[in-house]
Order: structure tokens, then C-alpha cells, then sequence
């Protein structure tokens, strides 16, 4: 296993060695460097070396690795065999299985979604058909299989060799059995010989299926325990064996009844099969690559926080808020949810940006401008729609008819980072940096063009884990918990409790009875509220007050200071 990583330069002769070939898909030339351009998984079957090509940021600076050594080690012939003696780098067999995954996923999601097709993304590239399975897919199906069958395959076998044979042939026994000694020296033989023949079509098999895992958990450093007990063919003498190997299945396969002893059945089949085609097409590597590694990061942001396939949505909303992210200018926003207001129990939409960077690298000035037109757009989306149908989407309030106010629209950033690579199961989910605003008029909260981008970040390791490994129960609980926690931090961000404007809240609660003295009350200081207040759905006008506003001072008498929760 060799593990390079996008956007470092290697030697090039390395780089055409590792790959087969002269050819630069996989990285950019310059003089004697090539530069890694893309992320994903290759396979070259001369070798039988498997080759990840990580994100950049598994970089912690230009030098070293998030793994604490610099990336040349990575690729050193010493570090393969390292990888088999132990303990110390099972990161490398967890994060090779999960990365993989990520890269199967978006290749299985990309197909499905509405927005995009698969014949309009350049970035995924694979010389692998839809209906074929990888080298990879495989070996991971065969360990997955045994990791869930591994107590019923046990006590099958152990069954196998409790049943006493009729016969003893103890000259064949004694030559092809090892046995175990007594504390008096006496030999317990585990496997004897029958003279009657008996045929065990599960031993055969198992002989079959553990021969490949065997092959592949020494080929690949999986660390698997197969029982003692178990008979197979050596990973030594696999290769020449294979053919033998292939004709007991065939002879066998058609021996079994039950769902599980037939899955193993045609995993081997699979493996044989495979390696069949692999050889009628001359086909020497597979691989699976991405260009732009942002889109996949940003689709690992979208299934966690704000997917469109959500089952807590309606119908409408699964349909709408895909056509959403689409906006009329052309411009494709990353992830949008509808969830409850920062200021009453109205729905708004919380619009997110994915940020794939280095580790040291923030958003730029365009980046920022982007956000705040998605947002406008938005923003114009839902206002158009109320001056047509005279509804809002989803219980959604973007403009208050009788204060003319605007309901704070949320944004914000989300960068994935790495601080252990040890740890795939906490998101740390954590505030990076002072956050941006833009507005038209400094005091005026409620208006249209006043607006704010919180920046976040989120442990890269706990991102492509959950793409994969998360079920939908759990999703939808994370889903949940990660909307409340953006929506408290905007409401700390606004009270002020985490460094930012220093904001006071008024409020008033006016009856429907009272409604010509709130039209009465607006009229009249409409200079002075003009994008500084707001009626919410229950009736209460809230004003917003900076701190360095003192034209509010003479109207807030009849008011109560509140803070937004």
C-alpha cells in the first residue's frame, strides 16, 4: 500500500513506477516532479499495490503529514511492511476501508440526484462500469462477510470436526495431522482420518473462501484471526493453487441450501469471475478518481447537515428545496435547510458554503461576496413568491408587511479539518474565526441587506466516516442536533455572548385589537424603525438596538428588554 497526497509534488520517476505508465491523469508534470491533481483509489495489478491519493488535508503544514511524519515516508518501500506489525498503524487499514467507501458513495449518490447527472461530472472518473465490482469492493465484501457470519461459520466447523468418524485411518492421521501434547507427552490429534469416506461440502468450501481471505489479509495487512482449526491453502502457495481452488467450487457450488453458505458461494464466484475478466480484458489497473475534491466534501456536508432527502421533510420540501439550490443566475448553492427563526417560531432558510482548503487557508473576499448573493438570492426567491401567491414556503417569513422588516437570514462557512487521526467518531464542531458581515445601514438589523456568515469547522476524520458508516436513524438525530447548535450560535452571536454586535432586544406584545395603535406607533417613528424592527408571528414588535444607536432612546419606554432564545 502506498498512500500519496493531492496537491504535494513526488519525484516523477516514482510516480510513473507506482502508476504503470507514462500518463498524467493522476498529477501534473513539472521537470522532474509531478504534482498530485486528484483524490481517489488505484489499483495496479502487475504489482498488486493499491495506491489512495488523500486530500490535501491530511497536510498539517507543507511539510509534515496530520500523521506527525512527512509524506515521503508514506510512499517508502519500508512503510508496507510496517503496516503488517501491529498496532501502530491500524489508522492506515481503517482510513484506506473508509476513504474508499466515501469514494463508492458520491459515485453511487451522483447518480441519483436530481441536479446532477453523471455524464455532466468531469470530476468522477473510473475505468470501472456501473454494474462491475473493484478488486477493493470485493476484498471488503469477503472481510465484511466474515465479520458477520464469523460465530455460525465457527460452530459449523467445530461441529465438522466433532463428528467421530466410523473408522480411525490412524497411518494417514498421525502423517498429515500435527497433534497437540499433553503435559505427559501424550498426542490429542484435532483432525483424524476416516476410512469411510465422507463428504463435507462445508469444509470444502470453507477451504475455498478462507484460502482467498487469507490471501487478501496478507496481500493487504487486514489483521484477521481465521481459527486455527480452519484448513486452507497457505498465502505462499495461493497463486499456484488457484485454478485447483476454482474447480472444487465449481464442482461444489451447487451443494448448499442455506442463505448464508450461498453468499459465501458466490462471493468466491465473484472473486474467480473477476479475476477471469481482469485477464480477458487485459485490463493491468482500476481506479476510481476525483478532480475537484470539493464537490465530494461538499456532498458529505450535504448528507449530514442538510440533505433534500430528508424523511422529515414532505414531499414538496424534498422537491422544492433541491430547485432551490439552483439559483435563477446560475449559481449553485452548497447546502440549504428550512429550521426555525432566530427570533419566533417562523421557519428560515440557513444557507451554507463547504470550505475544502489546506488546514491554514480561510475564505476569501469573493468567497464572502458569493455567500451574501446566494443569501439575496434567497432572500428574493421567497419574497417573489409572496407577492404572487400571497404564501411563504414552509411556514417561512422573510418580509413583515406592516413594519416592512426582514427576517434575519443565517449563513454560514464550513471548513473540515484534522486535529488527531485517531478520531473518527466526535464531530468538533467549533467556531474558526471572527465572523463576517455586510449590510447597506449599520444599525438596521431587519433589513434585507444587512447580513451575517458564521464560520465554522468540523473534524474531516468524523465527516467521510459518518458518509459511509451512519445510519439513518443516527443521521437524522445529528441532523437535528447540528441545527439547533448553528441556530444557538447565531442567537449568541446577536446577544452578544460570543463577541458579537452588541445588540439589545426590546419587545411588545400588541392584540389584534391593538392593531391601529401599531400602525399608529410604526407611521409615526418609521424614520427612526425604518429596518430596526420586526412584528413577529405572535404579535410581539421587536426592535433592535445597537449600541452605538441613540435614536431609539425616546420610543423604548413602553417596551421589555429581552434577549433572543
Amino acid at each position: 500500500m502506498k498512500v500519496l497526497i493531492e496537491g504535494q509534488n513526488y519525484d516523477l520517476d516514482l510516480l510513473k513506477r507506482l502508476f504503470n505508465s507514462d500518463r498524467d491523469q493522476f498529477y501534473t508534470i513539472n521537470q522532474n516532479e509531478g504534482k498530485i491533481s486528484t483524490v481517489g483509489y488505484y489499483h495496479n495489478f502487475d504489482s498488486n499495490e493499491i495506491i489512495y491519493m488523500l486530500p490535501k488535508v491530511f497536510m498539517r503544514d507543507e511539510e509534515i503529514t496530520v500523521f506527525g511524519f512527512k509524506k515521503e515516508h508514506l510512499v517508502e518501500d519500508s512503510f508496507s511492511p510496517n503496516i503488517k506489525k501491529g498496532d501502530e498503524y491500524n489508522w492506515v487499514r481503517h482510513l484506506s476501508i473508509i476513504f474508499y467507501k466515501s469514494l463508492s458513495e458520491y459515485k453511487k449518490r451522483i447518480k441519483v440526484q436530481n441536479i446532477i447527472k453523471e455524464q455532466e461530472v468531469p470530476n468522477l472518473r473510473s475505468n470501472l462500469g456501473n454494474k462491475e465490482f473493484s478488486y477493493l469492493d470485493l476484498l471488503l465484501s469477503f472481510v465484511n462477510y466474515y465479520k458477520k457470519n464469523k460465530l455460525q461459520i465457527t460452530f459449523i466447523n467445530k461441529e465438522n470436526k466433532n463428528r467421530r468418524p466410523n473408522k480411525v485411518n490412524w497411518e494417514k492421521t498421525v502423517m498429515n495431522s500435527r497433534p497437540i501434547l499433553t503435559k505427559n507427552k501424550a498426542p490429542i490429534y484435532q483432525t483424524v482420518y476416516s476410512k469411510s469416506k465422507e463428504i463435507n461440502n462445508e469444509e470444502d468450501l470453507f477451504r475455498v473462501y478462507f484460502s482467498i481471505l487469507n490471501f487478501f489479509d496478507k496481500e493487504h495487512a487486514l489483521n484477521i484471526n481465521i481459527p486455527p482449526s480452519i484448513e486452507y491453502v497457505p498465502h505462499r502457495k495461493f497463486k499456484k493453487k488457484k485454478n485447483t481452488l476454482y474447480k472444487l467450487l465449481k464442482k461444489i457450488r451447487s451443494n448448499y441450501f442455506s442463505d448464508s453458505l450461498k453468499r459465501m458461494v458466490r462471493l468466491c464466484e465473484l472473486y474467480f469471475s473477476i479475476e477471469e475478466n481482469a485477464s480477458v480484458k487485459n485490463r493491468t489497473t482500476e481506479f476510481i478518481i476525483v478532480d475537484n475534491y470539493n464537490l465530494v466534501f461538499e456532498d458529505m456536508i450535504d448528507k449530514l447537515v442538510a440533505t433534500g432527502e430528508d424523511e422529515l421533510l414532505n414531499e414538496y420540501q424534498n422537491s422544492i428545496i433541491p430547485e432551490m439550490k439552483v439559483n435563477r443566475d446560475g449559481k449553485i448553492i452548497d447546502h440549504i435547510y428550512d429550521y426555525q427563526s432566530l427570533i419566533d417560531t417562523s421557519n428560515i432558510f440557513y444557507i451554507g458554503d463547504s470550505k475544502y482548503y489546506k488546514p491554514e487557508n480561510k475564505a476569501s473576499t469573493i468567497s464572502k461576496y458569493k455567500q451574501i448573493t446566494y443569501a439575496k438570492n434567497i432572500i428574493q426567491y421567497n419574497i417573489d413568491l409572496f407577492n404572487t401567491e400571497g404564501s411563504a414556503l414552509f411556514n417561512t417569513r422573510y418580509r413583515d408587511k406592516i413594519t416592512e422588516g426582514y427576517n434575519i437570514t443565517p449563513n454560514f462557512f464550513i471548513y473540515g479539518f484534522i486535529s488527531d487521526y485517531r478520531n473518527y467518531t466526535d464531530p468538533q464542531i467549533s467556531e474558526r474565526g471572527e465572523p463576517t458581515n455586510a449590510f447597506h445601514f449599520k444599525y438596521r438589523l431587519f433589513d434585507r441587506d444587512t447580513l451575517f456568515i458564521l464560520k465554522y469547522r468540523i473534524n474531516f476524520l468524523f465527516v467521510i466516516n459518518a458518509y459511509v458508516e451512519m445510519n439513518n436513524q443516527r443521521l437524522r438525530i445529528f441532523r437535528r442536533n447540528i441545527k439547533v447548535k448553528f441556530r444557538k450560535n447565531f442567537i449568541d452571536y446577536f446577544n452578544g455572548q460570543s463577541g458579537g454586535f452588541e445588540y439589545s432586544f426590546y419587545r411588545k406584545k400588541f392584540e389584534s385589537s391593538e392593531s391601529e395603535d401599531l400602525d399608529s406607533f410604526i407611521n409615526q417613528n418609521f424614520k427612526v424603525l425604518n429596518g430596526k424592527c420586526i412584528l413577529t408571528k405572535d404579535n410581539f414588535l421587536i426592535i433592535a438596538k445597537h449600541c452605538e444607536d441613540n435614536s431609539l432612546d425616546g420610543i423604548l419606554g413602553s417596551f421589555q428588554k429581552f434577549e433572543l432564545s
